[in-house]
């Protein structure tokens, strides 16, 4: 083989290595995004049914229910437009408390409840999660708008 047809060869097989490593980045990226989504975004069906993402807000008030299991609690979290029930399996976060902001990971059921595999709470008194702070300041100008019109 002539240097010149291995430089080739050389230059081929790179870029296919190239390529194959490209596509398995954008693969494994691609399977670990998860969106947020505001409770208002759920229940105008916004949300993927069956794939994980994110959904914030506040605790709502009196909605926080201990089973007797110990470990599953059901809650309900609100953007004060809508509200969408959780059920989340595990130990929560020491700060997570009703009327408080929180983020929780996990999946939309079929029947509207979402199904958390990881629950986030605040971290100080007038800390709330980005994205939990935007959904209930667009909530709120919303229903505002509402009120006005």
């Amino acid at each position: 083989m002539k240097p010149r047809h291995k430089r080739i060869a050389i230059i081929v097989a790179g870029l296919a290595v190239l390529g194959v490593a490209t596509v398995l980045v954008l693969n494994a990226f691609r399977s670990n995004l998860v969106f947020f989504f505001t409770p208002t975004q759920v229940v105008s069906h916004e949300a993927p049914v069956g794939k994980a993402f994110r959904i914030g807000g506040m605790v709502e008030q009196g909605s926080l229910k201990r089973e007797s299991d110990g470990l599953t609690v059901r809650f309900k979290v609100t953007d004060t437009a809508k509200t969408i029930p959780v059920v989340y399996s595990g130990i929560l976060p020491d700060l997570f408390r009703e009327g408080k902001g929180v983020v929780a990971q996990g999946k939309l059921g079929p029947d509207g409840v979402f199904r958390a595999s990881e629950v986030l709470a605040k971290h100080d008194e007038n800390y709330m999660p980005p994205e939990a702070a935007h959904a209930v300041e667009q909530a709120h100008r919303a229903a505002k708008s509402l009120k006005t019109n």
